[in-house]
């Protein structure tokens, strides 16, 4: 993580020094716009089960899985130009796609201690600077808070949605009708969750707890207003 936060961080930097000496014009890119994305997203999980019986007492497992799958969605947003080659794009994102974290317990005998944790409904808030470098590209990098719900199935309690951090960096191009195309590429760490047994009569339960990432590129195909 601190390697791709010191090289979005460096991009940013170049963002910067480089504004005195591009020769743009900011208006072609600024106001509202729409678009719709599709999106490469590598979802992955490392976690740890821990089955607790009153007949053998406790057991831990460790619990890795990693997906990648095509997801769909949208974004709405608005670039405001702060000058003839600098823009900030504010706005907002939704993505929807799924990740399984599952775990079945060792006691065939208990149903109840298999769970399973699903993640989905990926949404994120961003703010981008961005450096126009043609009348028709920019290149931008974005921090934004992303969300995403959880769903739980097994005999346990169902935790707190997930919050995390989205670094990306990507370029957006403008036709003069308003089309725009943008490609970005990114990465989101969410907080640690756990979901542990109700404590019902069952002979086993079980707590759990993992820690999701994603990673992901994605194409967006819109319209400026």
């Amino acid at each position: 993580m601190k390697k791709i936060n010191t090289i979005i961080s460096a991009c940013a930097l170049i963002l910067m020094t480089s504004i005195s000496s591009v020769m743009a014009d900011s208006s072609n890119f600024a106001g509202p716009y729409v678009g719709v994305t599709a999106s490469g997203y590598g979802l992955g999980m490392s976690g740890n089960a821990r089955s607790t019986s009153v007949d053998s007492g406790g057991t831990d497992n460790d619990v890795q899985v990693g997906e990648v799958a095509p997801v769909t969605g949208g974004e709405i947003g608005y670039a405001v130009p702060l000058g003839s080659a600098l823009l900030i794009d504010v706005g907002a994102s939704y993505l929807s796609g799924e990740a399984k974290l599952g775990y079945i317990s060792d006691d065939v005998g208990s149903v109840a201690a298999n769970v399973s944790l699903t993640m989905d409904d990926l949404v994120t808030y961003y703010i981008a600077p961005t450096l126009v470098l043609s009348d028709t590209s920019s290149l931008y990098v974005k921090v934004g808070l992303s969300e995403a719900d959880i769903g739980v199935t097994g005999d346990v309690t169902a935790p707190g949605d997930l919050s995390g951090t989205t670094w990306a960096i990507g370029t957006r191009t403008v036709l003069e009708s308003g089309i725009f195309i943008r490609s970005e590429a990114g990465y989101t760490e969410y907080n640690a969750i756990s979901s542990h047994g109700k404590g019902t009569d069952q002979a086993t339960t079980t707590a759990y707890s993992a820690e999701p990432t994603t990673a992901y590129g994605s194409i967006s195909l819109g319209f400026r207003f």
